[in-house]
C-alpha cells in the first residue's frame, strides 16, 4: 500500500490562434513561391487549441497547414489526427524545409527595410 497525491494543474485559457493580416500579406507571395500559387489557398480561421497561440501573444505570428496526406489516399476515408492508423506522408517535408526557409529569409529582409 503506498499512496500519492497528484496535483495536475488545469487551464482552460487557450489564446486563439489567428494570423496577422498585415504579416499575412506581406509572407503570402513566399508561400505562393515555394509551394506554387495554385496550392496556396487561404481558408477561413480554424480556432482549434494549439501551443502556437501562446508565442502569437508575444508577436506576430503566421501559421499554416502543410499537407501530409498520400497522393492515392481519399479524403473522406483517411484516419483523423491522433488516432492509431493515422499515418503522415514524410514526402511533404521537403517542401514544408523549403517554405520555412524562404519565409525566414524574407521576413529577415522585411525586418532590416
Amino acid at each position: 500500500g503506498a499512496k500519492a497525491e497528484v496535483l495536475i494543474p488545469y487551464s482552460a485559457h487557450y489564446p486563439v490562434t489567428f494570423n496577422d493580416i498585415a504579416l499575412t500579406e506581406k509572407m503570402l507571395p513566399t508561400l505562393q513561391y515555394s509551394a506554387g500559387k495554385e496550392n496556396v489557398k487561404l481558408k477561413s480561421p480554424v480556432t482549434g487549441a494549439e501551443d502556437f497561440s501562446f508565442f502569437q501573444e508575444k508577436v506576430q505570428g503566421l501559421f499554416f497547414f502543410l499537407g501530409g496526406m498520400p497522393k492515392d489516399q481519399d479524403p473522406l476515408k483517411a484516419p483523423s489526427h491522433h488516432t492509431p492508423d493515422f499515418y503522415l506522408d514524410e514526402s511533404g517535408f521537403t517542401l514544408g524545409v523549403k517554405a520555412l526557409c524562404n519565409l525566414t529569409l524574407d521576413y529577415m529582409g522585411m525586418k532590416k527595410k
